[in-house]
Order: C-alpha cells, then structure tokens, then sequence
C-alpha cells in the first residue's frame, strides 16, 4: 500500500452528505463540542444541527424513549451548528466542532456472510490461505463448482442441507459455507463501545495487510429491549489476507484502531421510514485513489440471505442482553475483484483512497483510508464519557 504523504481530503457539505429526503427524516448526530471538551447527542434538522444532550444525554438513551423521533423533531434544544460548519471541520481537531460516530454506549455487532456473492469471495479467501496471487484462479473454481450450488437456497433449510451434503462430497465445504446457509448466522463483536469514528474521519487499515477491502453495510440501531429503532450505514473494513490464513484471526482482521465507520447519522423508524424500506436500501461504493483511480459498486439489501430480524434474534434474547443496546452491521454484497495493482490479484486499498458508501435514504458516510497506526490514537472511553457527562450535569 502507499504512502500517506500528500492525500487528499474528502470535501464534504451538507447537500452532499443528507439524504435525499432529509426534509422527512428524523436523524441523530453525535457532535465533539470543544466548549466541553465532549460528545453532543444533537439532531439534524435541515442544514441546522441541534444539541439535544440535556434531554437525552446519550444516543443510547434517545434511543429507549418510545418518543424519540418527536423528541429529535420538535425538542427545544441547546447550542445550534451549522451542518457544513461541522463538515468542513479538519480531521481530529478536539479544538473544533465536529460530527462523530452517531452512536455511544451501543455494543458494535456485525453479521457476516450474509450475501452469497461475498460468501463464495470468504470461501475464496480460505482457499487461497490469503494470498492474492492465488485469488482468480480460486475463483474460477470456486465459482465453477460451488455458486450454482447456492442459488435461492434458504438458510438452514432442508435444501441448505442438501447442498452441505453435495459439497462436502466435494471436498468443497466451508466454515464459511457453514455460517452462509447453516442454520445459525456468524454474529461477532466488530469493534469496543464507543471506538468507531464518523463521516470524514480516517478509517484505518492495519499496516501488515496487504489485500484489503471496504465493506459498505447497513447498519442497524437497536434498543435494549431488541427492538430496531432506526438505521445507519457503516464500512466493516476487511482485510482478506489476513481473515484468509485463519478465520481464528477474525479479531485481528476486523478491530484496529479506527477501523470501524458508522454515519453520516442514524435515521429513526417511522412512518416515512419503516422495516421494509431498510430491506429494500440499495447501497453505493465510490473509491477514488489518489492517483485517478476510481471503483464503484453497490449493495442491495433485497438479496440478503437472511431477514434483518432474524439477525437481530441471533444476537438479542433470552441467551444474550444488551442494557444499552447495540448497533448491527448486516452484511454486505460488495466484493470486489476487479484487478487493480496486480494481474489476478484483485482488489485491494492504496492510502489516501477516499470511500463514499451512500444511499438516497440514510445520506453518505465518506473516509479516508489511512494506516491504522496512524490513525488519530482513540483516547475518549467510557470512564472518560461518563466523567465529561457528570462535569457537565446531564447525568
């Protein structure tokens, strides 16, 4: 990967980053107010950003009152930003206001191998042990053998259980085959509470790697009681060579330092947004490299194999709680294989690449992809949250 001398930054404005129906949606931002040195639990209203923290002083907070999207609509609030002024802020000024991630005390879930494109890609992965070099001529095989296999089988059907018995005759099972179709989803913890940053940011990827991906996601933001009170997008970032050699790396693959994005902002369920629209969300990619470089792909949540509620049940019952719920990465489509440094060896990020994960109802999450040892150090945790809450006497 290159050096992060003299990379671009990400322009961003309000226009560019709302959804397109903003003038409908009830959205939550997280803002860094300088004058406390500490996160603002704020709502989005047209170009006007508005403090909310005296009223719900976490996003996990708003996020248990059955009022919430009138609290974000109508609620007298404190401070007001400017939306561009936020966007315009420089990366990891504490000096400035700025966006932040728009979740707080929420535990980090993802669920992967959720879309049968991007499970025969991990299948991929495992065979080639992670090397690139190996990646078409895997592919080819892989594909030839195992995606026809696959198509419009039911998870954990009996049908899934046909296929499991072909492959394995094979020699071509999978753990990742067994997650795709089994009858149990894989469900992990992507990142620490409080750790991912937010649109314009770095997101980091880890030095060592060296065949590496963006994976834009839906998101889902879920109570304490399990219910999914609202929606964001978010870049699971994934190293493949890494996760390829042992799928025990899981934990080195997927948490470094700024290695998970979420945002712009979390849009609330209601009337103009509800459970079907978020299975219908079509999700963009745009990679730019610093040198003209440019990938595009996209998403579709109406091909997930799996509904989003029976991903939030594998997370959320009477086996596992979360007091102050979580957010749920749901998986992605995305798998690029386009060549890009390298005949046959696909795709894989340069420093300085700006990604644009975006889609016409949640808005546009943008970063910059940089080492993840040198993403800005994350220093503000959970004593340090609490602390800055109580000094400001909003606890």
């Amino acid at each position: 990967m290159e050096s992060t001398a003299a990379r671009p930054c990400p322009v961003l404005t309000a226009g560019s980053v709302l959804p397109a129906d903003a003038d409908r949606a009830a959205l939550v931002a997280r803002v860094h107010n300088p004058e406390w040195d500490g996160p603002c639990v704020a709502a989005v209203r047209g170009e006007q950003v508005v403090d909310l923290t005296a009223i719900a002083p976490t996003v996990s907070d708003l996020m248990e009152r059955d009022d919430a999207a009138a609290v974000v609509r109508e609620a007298d609030g404190g401070h007001v930003w400017r939306l561009d002024e936020l966007l315009d802020a420089p990366t990891g000024r504490r000096e400035v206001p700025h966006l932040l991630a728009p979740i707080d005390l929420q535990v980090i879930k993802a669920a992967g191998v959720t879309f049968a494109r991007s499970l025969l890609e991990r299948v991929i992965e495992e065979r080639t042990g992670g090397d690139p070099a190996q990646a078409a001529r895997v592919r080819a095989r892989v594909g030839q053998m195992v995606g026809g296999t696959l198509d419009g089988i039911r998870p954990g059907s009996p049908e899934a259980d046909k296929a499991k018995e072909l492959l394995v005759s094979e020699g071509l099972w999978s753990q990742y085959l067994e997650v795709g179709i089994g009858p149990d989803p894989e469900v992990f913890t992507k990142a620490p509470v409080l750790s991912a940053v937010g649109t314009g940011a770095d997101i980091g990827v880890l030095g060592a790697s060296v065949w590496n991906n963006p994976e834009p996601e839906a998101v889902l933001v879920v109570d304490s009681r399990g219910r999914v009170r609202g929606a964001t997008l978010g870049n699971d970032v994934n190293l493949r060579d890494i996760e390829g050699r042992s799928a025990l790396l899981l934990s080195r693959a997927k948490d470094n330092n700024a290695s998970c994005a979420i945002g712009p902002f979390v849009r609330l369920l209601d009337e103009d947004f509800d459970l079907d629209t978020v299975r219908g969300i079509d999700i963009d990619l745009r990679i730019e490299g610093t040198d003209g470089y440019v990938l595009r792909g996209s998403s579709s949540m109406r091909e997930i194999s799996r509904d989003v509620l029976d991903l939030v049940a594998a997370t959320h019952g009477p086996h596992h709680q979360y007091p102050d719920g979580f957010v749920l990465f749901t998986g992605t489509l995305f798998a690029p294989t386009e060549d890009r440094q390298a005949p046959g060896a696909g795709f894989t990020h340069e420093y300085g690449d700006i990604v644009r994960i975006s889609s016409p109802r949640l808005g546009a999450l943008v970063n910059t992809v940089v080492p993840s040892e040198q993403a800005a150090p994350w220093t503000f945790g959970v004593r340090a949250l609490m602390r800055n809450l109580a000094q400001r006497g909003v606890l």
